[in-house]
């Protein structure tokens, strides 16, 4: 495989700069790293990002996150590996991820179950968390960037 150009986030002066400040502020709240990284790799599943999924899933290791909770993420809703608070920001990233499935995409529900275990600053990190991950596939997928052992040095 090959990319069909660099990144877009690299070829247009600023962008990686700006992107970088926004996974930072909401890196600096208080929702687990961990929360974040799976809600990232979650995303880059559905997405079908290899890079993203390849980086997500590396730093989950990182973070000493089992290797059963990373496999079973795909299935998350039929394993037990998982927190309620976790499953409310994969919703969340699902619902958010998957704006055209219906009229609703993140319904009341959704929400107010997110809401039941984030207060808003942390909601607004869930959100442009789910948002910066779908920035980044939307990139990747579009650009054919290719994964590879390079991404070890962004975890």
């Amino acid at each position: 495989m090959q990319a069909r150009m660099k990144s877009p986030a690299l070829t247009l002066p600023g962008a990686m700069e700006a992107v970088r400040m926004l996974a930072t502020a909401t890196e600096g709240c208080s929702v687990p790293l961990a929360t974040l990284e799976l809600v990232h790799a979650r995303v880059a599943q559905l997405n079908g990002c290899s890079v993203c999924l390849d980086m997500h899933t590396r730093r989950l290791e990182k973070l000493a996150e089992s290797k059963t909770r990373i496999f079973a993420l795909a299935a998350w809703r039929e394993a037990s590996y998982y927190t309620e608070a976790e499953r409310a920001a994969l919703t969340l990233a699902e619902a958010t991820t998957r704006l055209s499935d219906r009229a609703d995409a993140v319904s009341d529900d959704v929400w107010q179950e997110a809401s039941r275990h984030f207060n808003e600053t942390e909601l607004g990190a869930l959100v442009m968390s789910i948002a910066l991950a779908n920035l980044w596939n939307r990139l990747n997928v579009a650009t054919r960037q290719v994964s590879g052992d390079w991404v070890a040095q962004y975890i």
